[in-house]
């Protein structure tokens, strides 16, 4: 999401380092983005496992205000590894530009040259940004194949690679030569690299099971077409098979068993929790007709759950053991990771581009517009984000950005502006207690 801090590498000429980068925030009025370093610096290690030791070593650095900096120096070390799109090669950008304009070799390289043009910005490496500023021809490659499409594409392509060639290696030496790498504690890297290698283990397993399920799933659709007049075989290993799955996945905690969530809500106005479940794939939030009753805090939740009020979410069968719960006292209130949804940001990303959008962000909140616009019987929310709206092929590519698809145009002012009236609409849908 816009407001967390994510892991990146950035390949440089004695090879990788990894370091944070944290996208665009707010802070009041005002707008921020960085990366992790101090005052001129830009912090860089040789491993991830260092680069956990520094985050958990309580040292000043340029990302000690931002708002998910504590909770980040508390997360297990695999959540400091980069997922694969946040891995940037700078080393290898001319050779990538001297390639065939590909849609993946166009992607790579936008991407590559995005994050740069950030370090530019951030560190005010007038080298880096001068390179961008005067050379208006690499805006070319935010618009995808169109640009580089026959005659005159082939020699568009041609020159954004000669000038690559030419001024790179002063890109890359100004971002080298702002990088440093601070002493971190040795003992506590070695902590970091054990916790690595047992996430990696425990994610190798659970591959190998996975792969072990998918070939007994295999093998026995084998067995059901070799014998299909045998119902018995049906009945049987099938059922068998989907109650594995099932019990594979489920969830025995008090929500989970009960099949209502806790969620909870950022808007531009603060933080909300409130409930949701699904009764026949129809969304149903604690509320009443089609307004959604939302609290500051998790206490006044519970405390309103243990009142005997008027709510839609009465009409599900165990709505009663949760108001018991909350009665007794021994309600908890747990919202998990995946039921958090963070809207201010969105618009201000979506003005930037879809590259700048994080997807598991925007994910959330098309899942909580759509939900919120169902429960209240809206089908203006759907129709907005339809693929053939401005917006809604917008969303679609950001969440789907498939290499040989066609990329959204900008500029994106009115695409950030359709999003932002989506979410004022369903703010007025939240009704706060």
């Amino acid at each position: 999401m816009a407001s967390d801090i994510v892991p990146i590498e950035l390949g440089l000429t004695d090879g990788p380092v990894y370091t944070l980068w944290a996208p665009r925030w707010r802070d009041g009025e005002d707008e921020w983005e960085a990366f992790l370093g101090l005052d001129e610096d830009l912090y860089g290690f040789s491993s991830v496992a260092e680069l956990v030791a520094f985050a958990r070593s309580g040292k000043a650095n340029d990302l000690d205000d931002h708002p998910a900096w504590e909770a980040l120096t508390t997360l297990p070390a695999e959540a400091f590894v980069p997922r694969d799109d946040r891995s940037f090669d700078l080393i290898s950008v001319p050779e990538l530009a001297a390639e065939d304009p590909t849609p993946e070799v166009i992607a790579e390289l936008e991407d590559t040259l995005e994050i740069v043009g950030l370090i530019g910005e951030v560190c005010e490496l007038i080298d880096v940004t001068k390179f961008f500023n005067g050379n208006p021809v690499l805006g070319t490659v935010r618009i995808g194949t169109r640009n580089f499409e026959g005659r005159e594409g082939a020699e568009m392509w041609h020159k954004v690679g000669e000038l690559i060639a030419r001024k790179w290696d002063d890109v890359v030496d100004a971002i080298e030569g702002v990088v440093s790498t601070p002493k971190v504690s040795a003992s506590v890297t070695a902590t970091a690299e054990e916790e690595l290698a047992a996430a990696a283990e425990k994610a190798a397993a659970l591959a190998a099971a996975e792969d072990e399920l998918d070939t007994d799933l295999d093998d026995l659709d084998d067995d059901l077409d070799a014998d299909a007049d045998d119902d018995d075989l049906d009945a049987v290993d099938v059922d068998d098979t989907e109650d594995d799955e099932e019990e594979f996945e489920e969830d025995d905690s008090f929500w989970g068993q009960v099949g209502i969530d806790p969620i909870k809500i950022i808007t531009s106005d603060g933080e909300y929790y409130t409930l949701r479940c699904y009764l026949d794939d129809n969304p149903i939030f604690l509320g009443r007709k089609g307004k959604i009753f939302v609290f500051d805090s998790e206490g006044a939740l519970a405390r309103y759950l243990a009142d005997d009020n008027d709510t839609d979410l009465a009409a599900v069968s165990t709505y009663s053991e949760v108001q018991v719960a909350a009665t007794d006292g021994s309600l908890e209130v747990e919202v998990y990771d995946d039921n958090v949804y963070v809207l201010p940001g969105i618009g201000e990303d979506i003005a930037d581009g879809p590259r700048r959008i994080d997807r598991d962000q925007l994910d959330l909140a098309v899942e909580l517009l759509l939900d919120s616009a169902d429960f209240a019987d809206d089908a203006s929310v759907r129709e907005a984000l339809r693929p053939t709206t401005p917006l809604g092929f917008f969303v679609s590519y950001a969440l789907d950005p498939q290499p040989r698809r066609l990329a959204p145009s900008g500029p994106f002012d009115n695409e950030a502006e359709a999003w932002r009236a989506l979410e004022h609409e369903f703010e007025d849908r939240l009704s706060k207690k």
